[in-house]
This record gives C-alpha cells, structure tokens and sequence, in this order.
C-alpha cells in the first residue's frame, strides 16, 4: 500500500498535468476552428457561431476525430468511463499509449469545434491511462495497476473540477469495485496531489460559485427530492434515447468512421437555433446557477442541449458527458426554482446533483460534487435528497446505467451493486456435514473397492486409529489402484500418505475455503478440531447451499407479528 501511494503522488501530478494541458487544447481548437488564430486563451463560441460556419466546423471536427478513430485507436471514441470501466474489470488494467495521447486530442478537437461535451470523461480516460502506463513499468499485479488507474482518472478529473473528495467517491462508486485501503489510499493521494497542483495550473476556488442566498428547511428538502423525481425520469429517458440513437446509427449503410460527421450536423443544425449548445457550455451552467437566465430561454437551452448531446455521443464521437449532465440537471432545476421557495440557484445545483446520481448510479458522488463545484457545503442535504431521489427513480425504470448498458451491450454484465459476500459471513461449522461416513488407513485396497460399489458417494475421508483424518479416497482412486495387483492388499494409508492433505477449522469463513477449493482444485476438505480429529466435511455443493440461504434473506418474506417467539 505504501509503495503504491508513492507511485500515486507521481500519477497524481500526471493527472493534473493532462489536465492542465487538455484544457490548453480545447481552447487551441476552439481559437483555431472559430476565430482562425492560434492561442492558448479561453473563448467562448457563442459570438463566432452564426451562418454556414455553424454548420461545418462540428462537421469538419467529427471527420477528423473518425479519421483518427479509424486509424488510430477505435477507443478514442466515446465518453471515455465505459472504457476505463472494461479495462479495469475485463483488460487487467492495462491501457495503451496510444490512448493516452489520442484521447485527449480527440476530445479537444470534439469540444473545440462545437461538440456539446466536457472535459472529464476523457481527462478520466487519459489520466487513467498515465496511472496504467506508470504501473506497467513496475512488476505490479493486475489490483496494483487497477488502483494506479483509477487514481490518475481521480486526480485528472480533481485537476477538471476542483473536487478531490468526489473524485474519490467516483473511484469507489463507479471505477474500483471494492473499497480497500490497498485502493482507497493512493486514490486519495492522487486526489490530494491533484488539488494541490491545481491553484498553480488551472485556479482555486470552486468552479461555479453559488453566491446567492438560500433557504434550507424542510419545505425545500421537498422540493428537492420531488426536483430529483423529476430529473430521474428524464435521465432516464436520455439514457433510452442515447442508445436508440446509437442502434439506428449502426444500421446505416455507411463506415463509423462517418458517423460523428452526421451526428455533428444535428449539432450545426442545433447551433444555429441555440448557440450556447455548443461546446462545453461551462457559462450556461453558471448563468443558471446565478438565476440570470429567464425560463423560455433555459426552456429552449434543455431541449436542444439534450437533443444534440445524444445524438452527437450516439454517433461515437469523442467527449464527456459530465458537463452535458450538469447543464441538463441545472436547467431543469432552474425552471423549477422559478416556482418553489428556496432560491433558482439551490434547485439549479440539485438538479445537476439528481442528474450525475440517475444517469450514472453515483448517488454519494453526485451531491458530493454538486456541493464542491458550488462551494455550498450547507447545502448538501438538499443535494443528497435530490440525488437519492433521482438514482431511486432511475433504478426502478432502467436495469443498467448510461455506463454500464454500453459495456453490457458487448456482453459483460456487471452490477453495480456493494454487498458483502455472503460466504464471508458463515463459518465452516455452520454448514458443513458432521460426523461423515469415513474409511480407517488400515482397509485394504481391495476392500474399499468392494466399499465403493454401494457407497452413496463418490469421496470418503481416510482416518488413522486416533481418528484423524490422512486423506480422500474416491471411487475412481479405488478402481486405479486396483489395476495393478500388489497395490489390491495395500493399506489405504499407505497409498495416500503423502502429507498433502488440506484441513480446515470449523471456525474458519467459508470464503478461505472457497479460495482453498479453487487454489488447490480439490472438490472436498475435511473438518478438524483444536486436536486435528475429524469433526465433519465440506463440499462444494455446502458452499452453494450457504450463499442460496443467505439470498433468501433477500427474498424471502414473513409476518411475525402475533407470533410467539421461539
């Protein structure tokens, strides 16, 4: 662990410095596409985005990011988390160089050229690859440069937003699948590198200030949570339409290469109606936050967001989703703070809270960051009844999240699900077979031969005199045996006394025996006491009998009331 969070101060400072140096590129691309001059300077498209203009530079920014693509690296394509999500579970965390240098290229030239994206997914994408390449150059296993990964995805997208504690539960929630402090730890380190580095290359302070005043009571924490119904429903909705989208594009008769070029004439076409739809949009979420946008305006905002955000990610062109959420989740709550009491800019950061919990099932991540990014700490339980209410809502309309149905649609189901294994919870003891038929060291060869022709089963325990157990005997061990004739008057002891055999305490979890079973793919493992005399069995079938009986306490329902205790 120690080592690890030493390597993670090293990816950290990576992340922060892929960070630093994407948002460089985007506003390269972006002076570049509209302004046709070179800078490194911060701009906004909306005063260059009118006429014919609007309708080419995203389409000519889609076909070099398809060209890239194509010959590139098809992994550029995307948001960049359901990538980092299968290397993680499915390539033993190993990311490529290519990726590292692509992904981040790709996205500035996405955003740049008008594609209604953010920046996070693919600096969690990049940062990740630098946590994964750093790994590779050490004799790390498969969980080391799992962990090295998700820290530098953590401290890119700490270094993007300025949310450290987030970033953390991001990588909890949604990227490590466990929390161990094998894992936790150097995440947390990425994280902190991260925000100390950020005030040097990017700024302090959160990156949307919530000045204005706000009122938190019990009617407001209504109001959220009925708010974060309400955005459920449309994250799920966006969620569905995303991947009917994406179905319709690869039934065209045409290459993906050529796909984001189509999808970015929606977004030309959603540029010339709207032109604060296109790129990154950070300002919008501002103004809504501040409440200076009026309601028909985040009305026309909402609707031609959402239409060319999915369409434009359903053709496979490169970019993030998170800022797209928080835009969507913010306009929604700012048409409702326009009506309930409480302030637009308190609902306006709920609803970017219930967006990222329904769209991603991060409900702890979601308020977290709202709360950071606002700078609005003592609004976090209006942001964590949002949230709630909108991944509760989202969990009963759709099976998988906007991150994980990508991932499932190319045959890896996964859950994201945190519960205890059930077999760490049951002892041996418990559901082992006590007092086994067994067969003494001193029966002849021969004789347990006979023996099997009636036994039941197909294994017996082998004990001495003492009634300790010195090994398995099976049926097919038996038959062997008795190929070869001077082994027929052999001693069963004598046949298998080579000190191998494997015992476990009836106090010991049956987890350690599963992972004993499978180390030493052995089917049974006999039982002993303090003094090592057998005490009972357990198989494997045992095993799957332990984990259906915990299940049924999910399942499984009963009245006790008027019941006398037993």
């Amino acid at each position: 662990m120690l080592m690890l969070a030493g390597l993670a101060l090293v990816v950290g400072s990576g992340g922060a410095a892929a960070a630093w140096l994407l948002l460089k590129l985007i506003a390269l691309a972006t002076n570049l596409a509209w302004y046709d001059h070179a800078s490194f300077a911060p701009v906004s498209i909306v005063p260059a985005a009118h006429g014919v203009r609007t309708l080419l530079v995203p389409v000519a920014g889609s076909m070099v990011i398809g060209l890239m693509a194509r010959f590139g690296s098809e992994k550029i394509r995307g948001h960049g988390i359901p990538e980092a999500i299968e290397a993680i579970l499915f390539g033993q965390s190993r990311l490529s160089p290519k990726v590292a240098v692509l992904k981040p290229v790709s996205a500035a030239v996405s955003i740049g050229s008008g594609g209604p994206f953010g920046a996070e997914g693919p600096i969690i994408m990049t940062g990740g690859a630098i946590g994964s390449l750093l790994a590779q150059c050490f004799h790390l296993s498969a969980a080391e440069r799992k962990t090295l990964l998700v820290a530098g995805a953590a401290a890119g997208m700490t270094a993007i937003f300025g949310t450290p504690v987030a970033a953390m539960l991001l990588a909890i929630e949604v990227l490590l699948f466990e929390w161990k402090p094998r894992s936790f730890v150097p995440v947390t380190v990425a994280a902190l590198a991260a925000i100390a580095w950020r005030p040097l290359m990017i700024g302090s302070g959160p990156m949307f200030p919530l000045v204005a005043p706000m009122m938190i009571d019990a009617t407001t924490l209504v109001g959220a949570a009925a708010l974060g119904v309400v955005v459920g429903v449309l994250a799920s909705s966006l969620s569905s339409a995303l991947y009917r989208i994406e179905d319709g594009f690869h039934r065209l008769p045409v290459h993906w290469m050529w796909w984001p070029a189509l999808g970015a004439l929606v977004v030309g076409i959603g540029g010339l109606i709207d032109p604060r739809v296109l790129g990154a949009g950070y300002d919008n979420i501002q103004a809504l936050l501040d409440g200076s946008m009026v309601a028909r305006a985040i009305v026309l905002l909402l609707v031609v967001k959402a239409i060319v955000w999915v369409v434009a990610l359903g053709s496979g062109t490169s970019g993030g989703i998170l800022a797209p959420l928080l835009m969507l989740g913010a306009a929604v709550g700012a048409l409702a703070g326009h009506w309930l009491p409480g302030g637009v800019g308190l609902y306006a950061m709920a609803g970017m809270a219930a967006m990222m919990s329904a769209s991603m099932r991060a409900p702890l991540t979601a308020a977290v960051f709202a709360v950071e990014l606002t700078g609005r700490l003592d609004a976090l339980p209006v942001a964590a009844a949002a949230s709630v209410a909108g991944y509760a809502i989202a969990v009963l309309v759709l099976r998988r999240s906007i991150l994980t149905e990508k991932i499932a649609r190319r045959g890896r189901h996964l859950s994201q699900e945190y519960t205890v294994d059930p077999l760490s919870l049951v002892r041996v003891g418990e559901i082992m077979t006590r007092d086994p038929d067994t067969l003494l060291a001193t029966m002849s060869v021969a004789d347990a031969a006979v023996f099997f022709g009636d036994a039941p089963h197909r294994s017996y325990p082998v004990v001495d005199g003492d009634g300790r157990p010195v090994g398995l005997v099976s049926r097919a061990d038996a038959l062997r045996w008795m190929d070869s004739p001077p082994d027929a008057g052999a001693p069963l002891g004598d046949m298998i006394s080579d000190g191998s055999l494997s015992t476990v305490p009836p106090t010991l979890p049956v987890d350690r025996v599963a992972e004993l079973m499978l180390a030493e793919d052995i089917g049974r493992v006999p039982v002993v006491d303090d003094g090592g005399m057998l005490v009972g069995l357990i198989a494997r079938r045992d095993l799957l009998l332990a984990r259906t009986g915990r299940h049924s306490d999910e399942r499984d329902r009963m009245r006790f009331t008027g019941r006398k205790a037993q």
